[in-house]
Order: C-alpha cells, then structure tokens, then sequence
C-alpha cells in the first residue's frame, strides 16, 4: 500500500497545536485504504472473490470504504453480524468462528447470511435443529483442520495440527453421512484457514494449490457438488521489516496460472483478507512525555501505549516507528533529549509489558515531539485492553477518500 506519511504528518501537527494535552491518537489514510483494497480485487484471477474479515478493524468509515470494492464481509460473532447488518444490510456476509451460541445461529439464520462456516458435527446438528424450527435451510461451508505435508509453520497456526478450530479431516466422512439425512443444511464447500502472518507468496500459493488438490479428491470420492472453497486470509503484514512486504503481484499471478491447471469449474474461490487490507492505513501516534536513563538504557516515555496500541506486544517485535518533531517548548528549563542513541519506547502503564519498541536506533528525539507508529490499521486498537487504569482513549479521525 502506498503510505502517505507527508498527509498524515500534517494532519498531526495541526491537531498538535490546537491540543491542550499530549497528543494521542489513531489516523487513518481512507484514500489509501481505497487504492489498496481496489488493487487487490482488481488484480485476483477470475473466480475469486474477495471479503474483508472485519475483525482487523471494524470502525465503521473503514467499511464504508471498503463496502464497494469487496465481495462481503466475515463476521465471527453476533456482535460483529449485528454492526454490519445495521449499516450494511444489503451485503454478502459469512459467519465464522468458534463457539457460536444457538442465538448467534438464529441470528444468522434471521439475516440471511451468505454462508456460515461450521466447527464441528455438534455445530452442525445445532444448526440442523434451529434451521428445522424455523423452517429455513441453512447455506455452510465446513472447516476442515487438514494436515498438509510439509507445511511450513508461521508465528500463528490454527491448523495442520491440534488445535480448537474446525473439523479434523478424519471425520468429514462421519459429517458428510449426516448431511444427506438432513437437508435443512445446504452444503455451498469447504473452509480452509491454517495459518496466518505468511510473507512468503510461494508457499502460500502451495497451501492453496493443497486446498484445492484436496477438494477435488473429497468432491470425487464423495460424490459432492459444491460451488466454492474458502481459502480464508493468512497473509501477514511484515513489521520487522516494513521493505519486505508479501510480494501480492507473484502471488495474483501465479493463482491465476493455478487456477486455470488445477480449479475446478463452476467452483469459486474465496477470500478472507483481514490485517492484510486495513494494517498500512492506520497509525497510532504518541506525544513523548519523558526521556530518562535507567541502568544504561534510554527509555522514551509516551503518552498511552499498550492499552491502545497492543500489535507490538501481542506480535512480539519491536515496532517500526517515525520521530515527527514539535519545535514548541512550554517550559524554561532544557528539553530532554536522546540522540544517536538505542531506544526503547514505552507507555504510560504500571508493567514493564508496555513496551512499542525495543533497541531502536534514533537519530533524534525530544521530550514533545510525535512518535508515529505505521502499520496500525488491524488488530491494534480493536484487541487493546482499552480500560486498563482508565486512561483515556485516544483521539481517532479518518483523513478523507480523494
């Protein structure tokens, strides 16, 4: 995505200024998120449709933006379907996610949701029973925890191996046998979901092509008619190394020559883009409070932190971040500063957990200046611990679609 830092450093500045405290807050670039979105949906082969799991990010402006461009949207909790059918109820949506309640299944029953993806047989029947009562047929796709051989492990695998999520492989015969008793349930495919945080395109283009192998052999040794495969999300954002990113035209490319030797006609494929869509719009600015030396380290001290901003920590690295320097001084003693200097950025928290970044080279940074941390679009403010010793929440604004 292309980052526009030079739109964003404005906006900051001037909400700086007019500010009567530190400064803290999220911003968020909808132009690039629409240029973004729309290169991704453009450029994936026919067949393919593209949906945005909302859980990245479910600010409501980012889903206007995005309403237009993707195929649907992935929700996976009645909270998350309720949110979207308010403001959207026209859209496709499907229904993930373990432990659906019976009143989530209702609810999505009642909302007519484009495909719900079931977790077990106990699911299955569940739904059965409240598709039977109401007097409707329930569209799903089953999830399947497939081994696949050789599958190169990521820092996050919901898959492949032990895990709570989807139906092990070994038992799709024993819910395949199920469904032809009971057409209440309206079998649409299959759910494919094992990893995520994947930067490297050729082997995400190997998981696919395992998906689709597998499909084919299920279809045919079972005798199923079906009309998509969800290969759900996966790509990673690289933070570490914000050059590197997942090469996007390799991977558009090369699924199109996989589509074309190994798809299967009349069956589309789909995809569940989270973090991928959302994280390079979004920056989380702090205001330095205080620059201090502690046994030979320097720590920059920031207004929030963690409790807003838990990427970092819950991704274990150091976060990628811009110095945006604020000449304006209040007081008449000198201003702290570190320069040349290896840094660790920290909050405002009582545990030495709230760390942004660590060991970070700075060639210059102030008591007042801005830190800008990018890359802070998806799963950032929406899975921070908000209340924690009930800070404020950050300022937010959206800088506008051109």
């Amino acid at each position: 995505m292309e980052l526009r830092l030079a739109e964003v450093f404005a906006s900051l500045r001037s909400a700086q200024a007019q500010a009567d405290a530190p400064l803290c807050a999220y911003v968020y670039d909808l132009a690039a998120l629409r240029r973004h979105a729309a290169n991704l949906a453009d450029s994936m082969p026919d067949g393919c449709e593209l949906f945005y799991a909302i859980k990245a990010n479910s600010d409501r402006p980012i889903l206007q933006t995005l309403a237009p461009l993707v195929a649907g949207f992935e929700v996976s909790s009645g909270g998350e379907l309720a949110w979207v059918r308010e403001h959207f109820a026209e859209v496709p949506v499907i229904f993930s996610g373990p432990g659906k309640l019976d009143q989530e299944l209702r609810q999505a029953i009642e909302q007519d949701v484009d495909c719900l993806h079931v977790e077990s047989l106990h699911e299955l029947q569940r739904l059965a029973d409240i598709a039977g009562r109401a007097g409707r047929t329930a569209p799903v796709s089953l999830r399947i925890n497939l081994t696949v051989d050789k599958l190169a492990e990521t820092g996050l695998m919901m898959g492949g191996k032990p895990t709570p999520f989807g139906i092990p492989a070994q038992q799709l015969r024993e819910c395949l046998e199920w469904l032809r008793a009971h057409p209440e349930i309206h079998l649409r495919g299959f759910h494919f979901h094992l990893l995520s945080h994947q930067l490297d395109a050729a082997a995400h283009l190997q998981l696919v092509a395992a998906y689709l192998a597998q499909t084919r052999r299920w279809c045919e040794d079972y005798g199923l008619d079906i009309d998509h495969i969800n290969v759900g999300g996966g790509i990673g954002v690289n933070y570490r190394q914000p050059d590197r990113q997942f090469d996007w035209p390799a991977f558009s490319a090369g699924l199109a020559t996989l589509l074309s030797e190994c798809g299967m006609p009349g069956v589309g494929v789909r995809f569940e883009f989270g973090r991928y869509i959302t994280a390079a719009c979004g920056y989380y600015a702090m205001q330095v409070i205080d620059i201090k030396r502690s046994h030979s380290k320097t720590f920059v001290v920031g207004r929030g932190g963690t409790h807003h901003f838990r990427t970092p920590y819950a991704q274990g690295h150091s976060h990628p971040f811009h110095v945006l320097p604020i000449d304006a001084w209040p007081y008449p003693f000198p201003r702290p500063e570190a320069s040349n200097d290896t840094v660790s950025i920290v909050g405002q928290l009582c545990t030495p957990k709230d760390v942004l970044a660590f060991d970070a080279p700075v060639e210059s940074v102030r008591c007042n200046d801005v830190l800008v941390f990018p890359y802070a679009g998806a799963y950032a403010w929406h899975i921070s611990h908000h209340d924690f010793l009930r800070h404020p929440h950050p300022a937010q604004w959206y800088l506008p679609v051109e």
